[in-house]
């Protein structure tokens, strides 16, 4: 079911990376349109993290009485009786990686005359190192299993599972692969992700746009809290909640009210890495399987860079079986053990990442 919507993104995403340009000077920008300024370069820019971009604009009106440059809503530069053309310096670390918007307000008085809106896409300015998942061990897995998320707490494993009508939350004995105490989720909802914060069990649902909220040592559903999009990967950091949907964004939400606190968008040197699905906290680090693919991201949470790709296709030829794409991270940090699975896998496989 997935399968439509990442095809989509794809599309989405492609077809955006033929309208972004890299960065040129443009002066036959439609000026005729504009009343009162207007950016001197063409429709979008994609620019190195880290470099200073220098950006030219012009004044159309002379009666224009004041410029504002808006990032990602927030005023970055203002000019006062602004005349013909100006330029500024944008040092683009101080945007992170990531499409942001940036728009030019131009005003007499206190009246708004006109507004010039651009994109600005920050590449990562890493080239990713390239890791290897070893495997170390094996233990069995219950192939029935639909694996959406993984996580320990306490030395206590769990698990979420998602297709209509099998979905659930367990605890899961680490030898056998069994559950030890689980629950169900009514057939209306598909299980996503889960996170194990304080003393509660977060999980997601895929499009029914709820997180079940549960006590982490009895499985009672304690409350659900609505959001809106899909709900793919979650994990946390200890402060707030990391959430996935399927495209480059991650939100960090607030574990009281789900509150999004901030985004981030994960980017290499090429430009957006979509798919994030299942993710997992290591270290100071976001681990994220690639939905469909054979390889996890490691994320810096600061500025959504992929530091390292982790390449798993020893674990996926161990592991798999006659199951279906690699799906679970789990990091026990009392035994500082990493282990990987999938959907329907028959195998959890302990691993080193090196």
């Amino acid at each position: 079911m997935k399968r439509i919507v990442v095809i989509s993104l794809i599309v989405l995403v492609i077809g955006s990376m033929v309208l972004i340009p890299l960065l040129k000077t443009d002066t036959t920008t439609n000026e005729v349109n504009a009343s009162g300024a207007v950016f001197l370069f063409k429709e979008n820019l994609a620019v190195n993290y880290a470099s200073n971009v220098n950006i030219s604009l012009k004044v159309v009106d002379p009666e224009v009485t004041k410029l504002e440059v808006i990032i990602q809503d927030s005023t970055y530069q203002t000019w006062n009786q602004p005349k013909g053309v100006l330029k500024f310096h944008l040092p683009t670390e101080k945007l992170l990686v990531g499409t942001k918007e940036i728009r030019l307000i131009a005003y007499k008085g206190s009246q708004l005359i006109s507004e010039d809106a651009r994109l600005i896409r920050v590449l990562s300015n890493e080239k990713p190192i390239v890791l290897t998942a070893n495997v170390v061990a094996t233990t069995p897995h219950n192939p029935t299993h639909f694996t959406q998320g993984l996580e320990f707490n306490n030395n206590v494993l769990y698990e979420s599972t998602g297709q209509n009508g099998e979905s659930k939350v367990a605890k899961i004995n680490l030898t056998n692969g069994e559950p030890t105490l689980k629950i169900g989720l009514d057939a209306n909802y598909f299980g996503e992700g889960i996170t194990v914060f304080k003393n509660l069990v977060y999980q997601l649902t895929w499009q029914q746009q709820k997180c079940f909220v549960y006590d982490k040592e009895s499985l009672v559903l304690q409350k659900d809290i609505p959001y809106t999009g899909e709900g793919w990967g979650l994990c946390n950091d200890g402060t707030y909640l990391i959430m996935s949907d399927g495209t480059e964004r991650l939100y960090f939400r607030d574990p009281e009210t789900f509150e999004i606190k901030k985004i981030i968008e994960v980017y290499d040197q090429f430009g957006p890495k979509i798919k994030l699905n299942e993710l997992e906290y290591i270290n100071g680090k976001i681990y994220a399987n690639v939905w469909m693919e054979d390889q996890l991201l490691v994320i810096d949470p600061a500025t959504g860079k992929v530091n390292a790709i982790v390449d798993c296709k020893d674990v996926i030829a161990q592991g798999r079986g006659t199951g279906e794409v690699l799906n679970g991270i789990a990091y026990n940090p009392t035994t500082k053990k990493t282990y990987l699975t999938g959907k329907n896998w028959s195998k959890i496989v302990e691993v080193s990442i090196k």
